[in-house]
């Protein structure tokens, strides 16, 4: 592997750390309903846990509400079960039909629980940036063993991958900015 190689495919798994962390953001709950909220919920089904989406039509009929309805409506108390015991802090009601997820306006105490949720994502995200940093230059030092790569060289890629990792996780800080911002707006 070249250290060309080693930089692209650094950039590409910064990338993919970034954009998880910034759909991670979009499952933290703001004022507003949002489909995207219930991403992480993970159901029983059957011995196998699948994704909510993949079980039901979630739809957002007004600001504050979300309904589910099930493809199949046998799974109707598996879905309201993983909800309430999910960290969304929300209580499902159901008609039989549809389940109503009514998103009650947050109190200042549940907003800066949730801005620490989104700064615990964020940070998990700047730990993977910063793993995909110590993997490249690892795998530089291996090619300055091998002699494949001088030191010269090694140095300006080291510099390299550290600029990249800051344009990575200043990224992430700026994602976590704005989400910040959207939860603690009133």
């Amino acid at each position: 592997m070249t250290v060309d190689e080693l930089m692209q495919d650094g950039l590409r798994r910064m990338d993919q750390a970034v954009e998880h962390a910034r759909n991670e953001f979009n499952t933290v709950r703001t004022g507003r309903a949002s489909a995207a909220l219930l991403d992480r919920i993970v159901i029983d089904y059957y011995g196998q846990e699948t994704p909510l989406k993949q079980l039901a039509t979630i739809n957002v009929p007004e600001p504050r509400m979300l309904t589910i309805q099930p493809f199949d409506p046998s799974s109707m108390k598996q879905i309201e079960k993983a909800i309430q015991e999910s960290d969304l802090g929300l209580t499902p009601s159901n008609d039989g039909k549809v389940i109503r997820l009514p998103i009650p306006q947050l109190t200042e105490e549940r907003r800066k629980e949730l801005v620490k949720v989104v700064r615990h994502l964020a940070e998990e995200g700047r730990i993977a940036v910063r793993n995909v940093r110590r993997d490249v230059v690892h795998h530089m030092k291996e090619l300055v063993n091998k002699g494949e790569v001088g030191a010269d060289e090694e140095h300006r890629s080291e510099e390299r991958v550290q600029k990249l990792t800051d344009e990575q996780i200043k990224s992430i800080d700026d994602a976590l900015k704005h989400k910040e911002a959207e939860i603690l707006e009133v």
